[in-house]
């Protein structure tokens, strides 16, 4: 199941972004860029700032998520957007035996379905455990034969093993991650992937990240979304249509 946390992100985010903006407009000194910036100056300089599309300052804050129960689909999709950093749980190092999978949620409405998709992830989980362990005895024997203590041997062969295993696993094979964006690049991030022709997973963990920065930076994010809910959609003939449905969410009008 999807889990998404908000672990850190820069104190005060909305004030950086306007004391940054404060420095491009005004001859104020470094020494005096936080002074008189109180709730109701932050709020117009970044309003401003967001309405004029001048974004380079919103660079200066950054926000850092734990995500989990997400698929290995997802983080093919996530690690596009590559003004961000990401650390995912190694499948090198971590042994999948008993791997969790994300199901989709047309998969898991079908009867049929679910129990061809399921019977696969159990064939899946089998294969990689008999993988590993041919792979490992073949490499415990080798190492153990060229001098290696097996102790030692059954450690470096038990890495080995899996890095090779891991191949027959499926892109359902679930994964977690901690990411970190600055908020441009979360703009961006938003714009592309709470649009409805965005995957139903990564459009899922958008919402979910959408609401935890709207929470800490409300001005700074307050039209953040797919792009239908500001100029219009760009999706010509391949438009959702659902333009008003996804103002009413977004923007909640």
């Amino acid at each position: 199941m999807l889990k998404v946390e908000l672990l850190a992100h820069s104190p005060n985010p909305e004030k950086i972004v306007a004391a940054a903006a404060k420095l491009c407009y005004s001859s104020s000194s470094i020494d005096g860029i936080l002074d008189g910036l109180d709730d109701e100056k932050i709020a117009k300089f970044v309003e401003m700032l967001m309405g004029l599309g001048h974004e380079s300052t919103i660079e200066h804050v950054t926000f850092t998520f734990g995500i989990e129960g997400v698929s290995r689909s997802l983080l093919a999709q996530i690690t596009r957007h590559r003004i961000a950093s990401y650390s995912v749980k190694s499948q090198r190092y971590v042994n999948e035996g008993h791997f969790e999978f994300v199901t989709p949620p047309e998969i898991a409405k079908n009867k049929e379905a679910l129990a061809i998709f399921n019977n696969a992830m159990e064939d899946d989980l089998k294969k990689y455990n008999e993988l590993s362990d041919i792979l490992k005895k073949q490499h415990i024997k080798e190492l153990t034969d060229s001098g290696t203590d097996e102790v030692t041997a059954a450690k470096k062969a038990e890495k080995m093993a899996i890095e090779d295993a891991r191949y027959v696993l499926s892109n359902a094979c679930e994964t977690k991650m901690v990411a970190t964006f600055n908020a441009r690049s979360l703009l961006n991030f938003f714009h592309h992937r709470c649009c409805e022709r965005a995957q139903w997973e990564i459009r899922a963990l958008a919402d979910e990240m959408l609401k935890l920065v709207k929470d800490v930076a409300p001005t700074l994010f307050k039209f953040a979304g797919p792009p239908c809910i500001g100029k219009g959609c760009p999706e010509g003939k391949m438009s959702c249509g659902k333009m008003a449905e996804k103002k009413e969410k977004y923007l909640g009008k």
